[in-house]
């Protein structure tokens, strides 16, 4: 079912195993957390960015779970053909299987889950979510494509925060029309003056700040 691994800074190396594909995260379980939040990513295990994020979340007492969608193999092939990243059914249905993989091994199965999806994660996260409607209670997506979703938007039942640069133009836009077919709680925030990856100074910190609220909010909320 997978192999637990107590790292220096508090976090679990977890593979997970589903089916005869092994994935390989990053657990990390606050005292009292309120719940959990998986990152949807390629490799999301190692983006700094989704890490500074968990930290963030880590600090306000909710719990992460940081894990590769794509295998190393898996992803050294998208490094050229960057076909994996988006195949949505295939990302989503992992993040499903590793949402219950996590509530069946875990001793902390009263935690509320979340998703916090990047780029194409995002979308994974959202069909995700309308797959597990009674059990994920928020996504969050950051400077992500959530328009890839589809048909499943409207079948979301979960609040859901879009967050995106100033400066990404187009995915703003891809953004808003995702945003017209989610019948759920929503809200899209614009941060000013930031790119795509939210670079500059103090950006990403704003980012964790509102995921960190957000998530705060609606994983606090009674089962």
């Amino acid at each position: 079912m997978g192999r637990f691994t107590k790292s220096e800074n508090d976090s679990t190396f977890v593979e997970i195993q589903l089916g005869l594909v092994k994935l390989e995260g990053n657990l990390s379980i606050p005292k009292n957390s309120i719940g959990v939040v998986l990152f949807a990513h390629g490799s999301g295990r190692m983006s700094p960015r989704n890490r500074f994020v968990a930290s963030e979340l880590n600090q306000r007492g909710i719990a992460t779970l940081l894990f590769d969608l794509l295998t190393r193999e898996e992803e050294e092939v998208d490094m050229q053909t960057t076909h994996l990243r988006f195949d949505i059914p295939l990302l989503s249905q992992r993040l499903v299987e590793t949402t219950d993989w996590f509530l069946k091994i875990s001793k902390n199965t009263h935690l509320n889950v979340g998703y916090f999806g990047a780029s194409t994660g995002a979308a994974a996260a959202l069909v995700a979510a309308a797959e597990r409607p009674g059990i994920v209670k928020a996504v969050v997506s950051r400077g992500g494509r959530p328009d890839l979703a589809g048909s499943s938007l409207g079948s979301v039942k979960c609040p859901t925060l879009l967050l995106v640069g100033g400066y990404d133009d187009v995915v703003i836009d891809l953004n808003k029309q995702a945003m017209a077919k989610l019948k759920s709680d929503k809200k899209l925030i614009i941060i000013p003056e930031a790119t795509h990856l939210f670079e500059e100074p103090g950006k990403l910190e704003q980012v964790a700040q509102y995921a960190s609220n957000w998530f705060l909010q609606y994983l606090g909320e009674a089962n």
